[in-house]
């Protein structure tokens, strides 16, 4: 596989990313723990080497079994992850929480269970309003002077609070979602601004949370927890309206395969597991691939 390096100061990685949050949230239930080992370590197996997991996964089994799966090639991989909510022990939460203390026993926690001694990639997950983004980026810069981070990330920030964060602690890179059918970051200032700090970026859900890959019509259902129950995007009438019968099936108006979200030196698209579908016309789930790519809306923050 190519290799990318992570805007002007990250690690060089394989130009695709391998996203784990569907094998443990948002996509159904969790998928058992020797096939989620098995299926990251087919990813490593086909040249990935940027893995993306974070505490709120799950919580918390998410960057468990990314930690045990990635034991054998830990040399060969840059693992990513993120804080930024309020989680309680017992995985409920309270919002956000960013503070300074808080994001210190996050990174540790998250060390144990990724099983390494310094995170390679630690993104602030969602931007906390009640926490001034220059504290956050100052004690990410005291945990990398410490040892315990390499590299400073954003998930769905906005350019100015990307450009308060690298003034402080200068960013590696940036994650928002980005596809076909999500332009956002073309038109809100997000990209233009990673380009001229030199900071990586990383779209997630590049297929659209499956959608774009023409494997979803009108007669597929998902399990009751999976997201995508619950998105007007994959509402019936949304996917009908979309030309997305079965007669059409595989023949998205989208031309996902050749996206172009890949296209730029700095960007690497995650890809990640496709959760269990059914469809009228057959009762079989279909096989997980490392190279599907679903993923999760979310809005950026101010």
């Amino acid at each position: 596989m190519r290799k990318r390096k992570l805007g002007n100061r990250g690690p060089e990685v394989s130009a695709l990313g391998y996203g784990c949050m569907g094998l443990d949230a948002n996509y159904g239930p969790p998928t058992a723990r020797p096939e989620g080992i098995r299926i990251i370590r087919a990813a490593v197996e086909r040249g990935v080497t940027l893995v993306d997991t974070a505490e709120a996964y799950g919580p918390f089994a998410n960057e468990e079994l990314v930690g045990q799966a990635l034991t054998p090639f830990r040399e060969q991989v840059v693992i990513a992850t993120k804080f930024g909510f309020g989680i309680n022990p017992d995985g409920s939460r309270y919002g956000l929480d960013s503070r300074p203390a808080h994001i210190r026993e996050v990174v540790d926690a998250s060390r144990k269970r990724l099983r390494v001694e310094k995170i390679d990639l630690l993104y602030q997950h969602r931007v906390d309003p009640n926490v001034p983004i220059e504290d956050v980026a100052g004690a990410v810069n005291e945990l990398i002077q410490q040892g315990k981070v390499k590299h400073f990330g954003l998930s769905e920030a906005s350019a100015q609070t990307i450009r308060r964060a690298h003034a402080v602690q200068p960013l590696t890179a940036v994650q928002s979602e980005y596809s076909l059918w999500t332009r956002d970051p073309e038109h809100n200032g997000v990209l233009a601004t990673c380009e001229e700090l030199g900071i990586g970026f990383v779209p997630f859900s590049p297929l659209g949370a499956g959608f774009l890959t023409g494997k979803i019509d009108t007669a597929t259902t998902f399990d009751i927890t999976d997201f995508r129950n619950r998105s007007p995007r994959f509402a019936p009438e949304a996917r009908a309206a979309r030309g997305c019968s079965p007669a059409n099936r595989g023949s998205s108006r989208f031309p996902a395969r050749r996206s172009y979200t890949a296209s730029r030196k700095t960007w690497v698209p995650l890809t990640s597991s496709s959760r269990s579908t059914t469809s009228t016309r057959s009762r079989t789930p279909p096989r997980k691939s490392p190279f599907l790519v679903p993923g999760f809306p979310r809005k950026c923050s101010s």
